[in-house]
């Protein structure tokens, strides 16, 4: 049976076990104590780091750098708790830019393991050791330059916390993603890392984009889109993956890295505006896989939120927000990705991301001979085309310069260079895909998904400018509805004029549909009025904005589109072509579906094993 612990005199705690407490929050694990010596090494200049680990990181982590080293005094004043050349004052610590700062984690890690400091300062004629477990002076010690720290036998004094690591494997893969996230900000230095004597990782210096290519893989950098944006004290740069591209219930939260002037950072303002940014353009359970550099003026953030440092707060937490959001929007909103159907050249950041795959494309005129006499029209320069709705219907209205169309078919065969990137239709499949041909291969578009895409931006677009038009019906429509149903209809009269639907009461359990929108009038409106009612009633005037407001539209967007079956003309086709590839985030549909998919002439090739 327990006993409350009488009280004594309040005394001060002895200093190793006010830095025992303090390596509570500093010395999670290995991982922890490797992420404090690689940021010193980063911040005393260096640009080659090579860390070694022995069980994990458990018996031993061995970092040395060619940074600027320590004076032989200042070794024993690193060891302390609160000791740092970092900052002097408070101005210096509100806009601190160094990676570390506060001073204390080397004294947490000496606490709790056996540690020592050898360094070389420039100029000095030799080295200088120190061991934080032994008494006594700084010794001479052979170092080329720079600081070799050596942590040995992690929680050897405290038992009770090494209980609570995890496997050896599972410590060096947490040690291991340390390194990736500190190698990933500082493409400038060279990162080495070694496990029980075997060469794990060597990162060269290089560009951002190859350090990126390195660590992320070349998979990722090949379905990527750049993030550049810059504003007066504020910028976003990066790669972030095509939806398309995104993996089915990633671990992914380890493959979404967010740093903030540099340093490594879990926050939920940056988090939020990333899951905007995608949220109606992927499928399912994909997540997205992303690096992004955000900087800002040091003076406008916390970055003394915790010990870790692996959080920071906003000042202007909601401009951050917006800005982020609306940089990835835009990069995700391009109406063709980055990358050119079926050529996969990813655009730079700083310089151009290395190691792009290039898939071989064909020149030769013949190679594109059109098969009918109306797909060779379509060989002409680009054709204009528009979505147009009118009577009850929604079709294509295809424009077509009539100089264009007089131009002789052996001239447009050959004129493969003004070929659109999704090409020309060749057929309609089944009732459901187009076939089209461009410079690459084939291209299959999945007709309802690409115009019910179409419809959305065009719904968001009317919206934002109050310009959703209603079209009266000639014979007014009357449905029975439940009491909510009517309370909502009433409550939500002007909303529903905004999204282009006049109704009104005609009865005790009644609603009468007077117009609906001119976008969506060739599906069953009954059935979308109570889609839009229920909506509504679940989210009230809210639904205006954000991700309520777009759930409506992209309820109407789906009611309007072309069905399956239905059968289109090869101009009508061309049409949904033209305006796919000037519709943003066409290549998804509004639930986060592929609208396309390219087959390249080597995929085809290899189909049939030509070039062997």
């Amino acid at each position: 049976m327990s006993t409350q612990p009488s009280l004594s005199r309040i005394a001060p705690l002895p200093d190793l076990l006010i830095s025992q407490i303090a390596a509570g929050e500093v010395v999670e694990r290995p991982a922890s104590v490797l992420k404090e010596l690689l940021e010193n090494s980063l911040d005393s200049g260096a640009k080659t780091i090579e860390a070694r680990l022995e069980e994990g990181g458990v018996r031993l982590i061995r970092v040395s750098d060619d940074g600027c080293g320590i004076e032989r005094d200042d070794l024993a004043l690193a060891l302390t708790r609160h000791a740092t050349s970092k900052i002097r004052t408070l101005t210096d610590l509100e806009g601190v830019v160094s990676m570390g700062f506060r001073g204390e984690a080397l004294a947490a890690i000496a606490s709790v393991s056996r540690f020592s400091l050898t360094s070389r300062a420039k100029g000095a004629s030799h080295a200088w050791r120190m061991s934080a477990h032994e008494s006594g002076e700084p010794e001479p010690a052979a170092l080329t330059s720079g600081t070799v720290a050596e942590m040995r036998e992690l929680y050897h004094n405290t038992p009770a916390r090494r209980k609570f690591l995890k496997s050896e494997a599972t410590e060096f893969g947490h040690c291991s993603e340390t390194l990736k996230r500190i190698a990933l900000a500082r493409s400038d230095v060279a990162f080495s890392l070694f496990h029980n004597g075997r060469s794990i990782l060597k990162l060269p210096e290089g560009s951002s984009s190859e350090r990126i290519s390195a660590i992320l893989g070349a998979e990722f950098a090949s379905h990527a889109r750049t993030v550049s944006v810059e504003s007066a004290n504020i910028g976003i740069s990066g790669l972030i993956i095509d939806p398309i591209h995104a993996p089915v219930s990633a671990p992914n939260r380890e493959r979404q890295y967010t740093f903030v002037n540099g340093r490594f950072v879990r926050d939920k303002v940056l988090a939020h505006a990333i899951r905007e940014a995608y949220r109606d353009v992927l499928h399912g359970s994909r997540q997205p896989l992303l690096c992004l550099f955000l900087t800002i003026d040091p003076t406008t953030i916390d970055v003394n939120v915790h010990p870790a440092k692996t959080e920071v707060r906003f000042r202007e937490a909601s401009a951050v927000h917006n800005f982020v959001f609306r940089a990835l929007e835009r990069a995700l909103a391009s109406p063709m990705p980055e990358t050119e159907v079926g050529s996969y050249n990813l655009s730079s950041i700083s310089g151009g991301v290395a190691g792009g795959n290039q898939a071989g494309t064909r020149s030769s005129g013949a190679a594109f001979a059109p098969a009918a006499s109306g797909f060779r029209s379509g060989y002409q320069k680009p054709e204009q085309a528009k979505l147009a709705i009118r009577d009850n219907e929604a079709y294509f209205e295809f424009v077509r310069d009539a100089h264009q169309a007089a131009a002789s078919t052996e001239d447009a065969a050959a004129d493969t260079g003004d070929l659109p990137p999704l090409g020309y239709a060749l057929a309609q499949l089944h009732g459901i895909y187009i076939l089209a041909q461009n410079a690459a291969g084939l291209v299959l578009v999945d007709m309802h998904a690409a115009h019910e895409r179409i419809l959305y931006e065009t719904l968001k677009n009317a919206l934002d400018q109050r310009a959703i038009s209603m079209q009266s019906l000639l014979v007014p429509a009357v449905f029975r509805a439940s009491e909510t149903e009517i309370a909502t209809a009433l409550a939500q009269e002007k909303t529903l004029s905004e999204l282009g639907f006049s109704v009104s009461q005609s009865g005790p359990e009644e609603i009468l549909l007077r117009g609906a929108p001119v976008f969506v009038k060739n599906c069953d409106l009954v059935a979308l009025t109570r889609a839009i009612l229920a909506e509504l009633e679940n989210h009230g005037a809210s639904s205006l904005v954000a991700a309520h407001r777009d759930k409506i539209l992209a309820t109407m967007a789906c009611h309007g589109s072309v069905r399956a079956n239905r059968i289109l003309t090869i101009p009508e086709m061309n049409a949904l072509l033209r305006q796919m590839e000037v519709t943003e985030r066409s290549g998804q549909c509004n639930h986060g579906r592929p609208t396309w998919t390219p087959i390249s002439m080597p995929e085809l090739d290899k189909l049939f094993s030509r070039g062997n």
